[in-house]
């Protein structure tokens, strides 16, 4: 393990502008860690079989939710801040002011839920 090294996320973020488009920065256990910066709305989507875990870096987020009768509430989350949206549920996140964000995500899941409408993933 000579060459180990620490990732500095702050220092990844500088490496692209583009927001919805998460870049890996590490594997773990089978799961993609990435960052991804968040400006706007990204659409209403699920995951079948995976949770959707976000922690904040920078900013804020709020995190939308519909119940089984369509109805929406929010989670509004801060730096520093997690929330883990269990898989199944119809989410998405909101930013209205670019954010940064740390997701963790088994390898190949699409972001989108859906693979033809996913962000390709890059690593950095």
């Amino acid at each position: 393990m000579a060459d180990a090294k620490a990732v500095n996320l702050a220092e990844k973020l500088t490496r692209f502008s583009e927001h919805w488009s998460p870049k890996i920065v590490a594997d773990y256990n089978g799961d993609e860690v990435m960052v991804v910066k968040l400006q706007g709305a990204f659409p209403f989507h699920h995951h079948d079989d995976t949770d959707d875990f976000f922690l904040v870096l920078k900013g804020r987020i709020r995190i939308e939710l519909k119940d089984d009768a369509g109805v929406i509430s929010g989670v509004e989350l801060g730096e520093g801040e997690l929330f883990v949206v269990p898989k199944g549920v119809v989410h998405r996140p909101v930013a209205d002011e670019e954010a940064h964000v740390l997701l963790i995500e088994p390898k190949g899941e699409p972001n989108s839920g859906d693979p033809d409408t996913a962000a390709v993933k890059v690593r950095i």
